[in-house]
């Protein structure tokens, strides 16, 4: 299949393009993680999209820092005692299988049927390191995720909540409503987000953008508050890391994006930033 608007399917298609990068970066002698997983998730196809998307392997520091990000602030969380783990839009994320937890940690995946079914099917032989659960959920089903949102609130006592590559194909209002009803939950005391600027968010519309969003899953938000969108809606941005700066730490950013560092402090407007936040709870 060589043709561009045929190769991504829908928006479930776009876990096989992440799982791509890291499979590149497990490659790696000096790997900032290890993915053993990745490859066989992101299948044929992965690799494919990567190839085949208007800049679709050009940014793959910007993946491995996002990628890097959320290990570090998940592994934090748990070592400050949180006890469940939701993953929502997990896609094709290995963590429980990769990552080293306690095998008492509760950890629940959410995303579409088809992923989970795939996914599923590609792992059957592996045995996740924590409790692992999938639940097959459309996250646009307001009613449906709140109830699921009540009954693991009854399950664990400090919950974090991961939801990678998510939230930039909701709208502005869609976000502001899953974050109140994140914040509703008793125990749901942090959450893990990556953020795209309005600037970065232009320029990704642009590019593979205008593929994906033939197939409905056009990016969509990229708040000018930056994350301080969340904070009218229950949360408190505690820990923001560009991914730029962090992919220039481990000698990942490219030569030509260093003149774009330091980071411009509040808001960010047209520069082209992408970050990892760590929100609590108000």
């Amino acid at each position: 299949m060589t043709d561009q608007t045929s190769t991504v399917r829908g928006i479930s298609d776009t876990a096989r393009w992440v799982a791509y990068f890291r499979a590149r970066e497990t490659e790696r002698p000096d790997a900032l993680f290890r993915d053993p997983f990745a490859e066989r998730l992101a299948g044929e196809h992965g690799f494919q999209i990567a190839n085949s998307l208007p800049d679709g392997n050009k940014h793959e520091w910007a993946w491995t820092a996002r990628t890097y990000l959320f290990d570090h602030f998940l592994s934090r969380a748990i070592q400050d005692g949180a006890d469940l783990v939701v993953n929502l839009a997990a896609g094709l994320d290995a963590r429980p299988y990769r990552m080293e937890l306690p095998s008492t940690l509760q950890w629940i995946e959410v995303d579409l049927p088809d992923i989970v079914s795939y996914k599923k099917e590609i792992l059957r032989d592996e045995k996740p390191r924590c409790r692992l659960e999938r639940v097959a959920l459309d996250l646009s089903d307001v009613a449906r995720r709140r109830k699921l949102f009540a009954e693991l609130d009854d399950r664990g006592k400090k919950i974090v909540v991961a939801s990678e590559g998510l939230l930039i194909y909701f709208t502005a209002d869609e976000v502001a409503s899953l974050s109140n009803d994140l914040a509703a939950g008793k125990h749901f005391q942090h959450w893990i987000i990556d953020l795209a600027s309005p600037g970065q968010l232009g320029l990704m519309q642009r590019t593979s953008g205008k593929q994906l969003s033939e197939v409905g899953a056009a990016f969509k938000f990229g708040p000018p508050e930056g994350a301080n969108f969340f904070r009218p809606h229950g949360w408190e941005p505690k820990d923001v890391q560009g991914m730029l700066k962090t992919a220039a730490q481990f000698q990942r950013a490219p030569a030509e994006l260093l003149s774009l560092l330091p980071e411009p402090k509040g808001k960010f407007g047209n520069y082209p930033w992408t970050g990892v936040c760590l929100l609590e709870k108000r």
